[in-house]
């Protein structure tokens, strides 16, 4: 009994909610409804609504607002629980200032206020630039102090030897191997041999390194053939070889071939070199014709085998207690045939069995008269012109001492690409 008479109390209470009061209020909401800016919103909130179920989150009405906005600069939308002031004063010094006192403060102090937090806004650039200086003088201080304390104690001058000839890609290899010697944190002295004489072309270049060069020319034009390239370069090598003893430059002499890329690594492994080292090499056999690569040639005429590298490398092999047992040497064999001749041709183009590029000896061997000068190096009178590598030096060549974990470390990588003989490089 008692729930039946609250069930019909509830339908009585529901009953007079739904009836209309009044006409008026009728009235308004009909005007509400045929309002324009009402249909509007509601058929924008219609629209957000089904935008939201495509993207899967919320999609408010208030991102329109922000997209249709028509201000220019950094607006601050400042909502107050006030409401608008009615006009009761004719005179206008009664009427509130605090919105633009707001902002000439926040244009003054360039300061952003989100919420309830300010932002501060640096004046463009920043960071400044005498910071970014200050900060790399700091950083460069910090490398030396590390340097010293870890580093080499009593580093030696880097003696680089490099031959070159003016050719269409001699900007390109000489510009790499300058920007490679003027990064090392050592003295550097560049000798540069230039075949065909001294031009100012190879002049300009090196002039831009600001490190201490020696340019020297030799009288023999370059070949156009790779062997006779080769045979050259050797020329040019001892060439500079006898500067160093004519002048006694005290240092570690390293051959550095225009074309050859180096590591960093490799400046710093040098420094531990007594007497002659030698580093590990990897070869980038390139072919410049648009056929076969020198990679497919090797796969297809070798059988694979897991214990070599992808890459050839050149360099000391050393048994297990890290002593020169071998050499390293790249394998022509499946070249046979098939490398490049002549210095245009479309070939691959294949290193000697040793390159010198990965040889390094203390000036000190080459000097004809030098204190606890080792006894197994030849005297450098009695040197051929025509010697295959550095080896050809010493007397014994298991004096020879292994750098870079005992050849285990590629620290520079050996590529030959020149252009054709009758190319030219683009001016500027």
């Amino acid at each position: 009994m008692k729930l039946s008479m609250l069930q019909q109390s509830y339908m009585n209470r529901r009953s007079a909610s739904f009836r209309a009061p009044s006409a008026p209020l009728d009235s308004s909401t009909d005007n509400t409804i045929k309002s324009p800016a009402a249909i509007f919103w509601v058929l924008l909130h219609g629209l957000c609504c089904l935008i939201s179920l495509v993207l899967g989150f919320r999609f408010s009405r208030l991102v329109f607002f922000f997209i249709f906005s028509t201000s220019t600069t950094t607006t601050l939308y400042i909502t107050t629980p006030f409401p608008p002031l009615a006009k009761t004063s004719n005179n206008i010094n009664d009427l509130p200032l605090e919105i633009p006192v707001i902002n000439k403060t926040l244009s003054s102090s360039s300061r952003v206020v989100v919420g309830r937090h300010g932002i501060r806004i640096r004046p463009w650039p920043h960071p400044r630039p005498s910071e970014v200086m200050k900060a790399h003088q700091i950083i460069e201080s910090v490398q030396r102090e590390q340097r010293i304390q870890s580093g080499v104690k009593s580093p030696m001058t880097v003696i680089v030897v490099t031959p070159t000839y003016v050719r269409t890609f001699q900007t390109l290899h000489l510009t790499g191997v300058m920007h490679s010697l003027m990064l090392v944190p050592y003295h550097v002295v560049w000798i540069v041999v230039e075949a065909g004489g001294a031009t100012n072309e190879t002049a300009s270049i090196i002039a831009k390194s600001g490190i201490k060069t020696l340019h020297i020319g030799f009288a023999q034009k370059m070949p156009n053939s790779w062997e006779g390239r080769h045979r050259l370069e050797t020329k040019m090598r001892l060439r500079a070889l006898r500067a160093v003893r004519e002048k006694m430059m005290d240092g570690i002499v390293m051959f550095a071939d225009d074309s050859n890329m180096h590591s960093m690594e490799l400046f710093d492994e040098i420094q531990n070199v007594k007497w002659f080292g030698a580093v590990s090499v990897g070869i980038l056999a390139h072919s410049g014709g648009g056929g076969e690569s020198s990679s497919a040639v090797a796969e297809k005429d070798v059988e694979p085998n897991l214990s070599n590298p992808a890459m050839p490398v050149q360099g000391p092999a050393c048994n297990a207690s890290n002593n020169l047992v071998g050499w390293h040497t790249f394998n022509s064999l499946p070249y046979e045939g098939k490398s490049a001749v002549y210095i245009d041709d479309r070939a691959t183009v294949l290193p000697r069995n040793l390159e010198w590029a990965g040889f390094v000896l203390n000036s000190r061997l080459v000097w004809k008269e030098a204190q606890d000068k080792p006894e197994w190096v030849k005297d450098f009178d009695l040197v051929a012109e025509n010697i295959e590598s550095p080896l050809a030096l010493l007397k014994d060549p298991s004096m020879v001492e292994p750098l870079g974990s005992c050849g285990r470390q590629v620290l520079l990588w050996w590529l030959r690409v020149e252009a054709r003989a009758d190319s030219k490089f683009p001016p500027g």
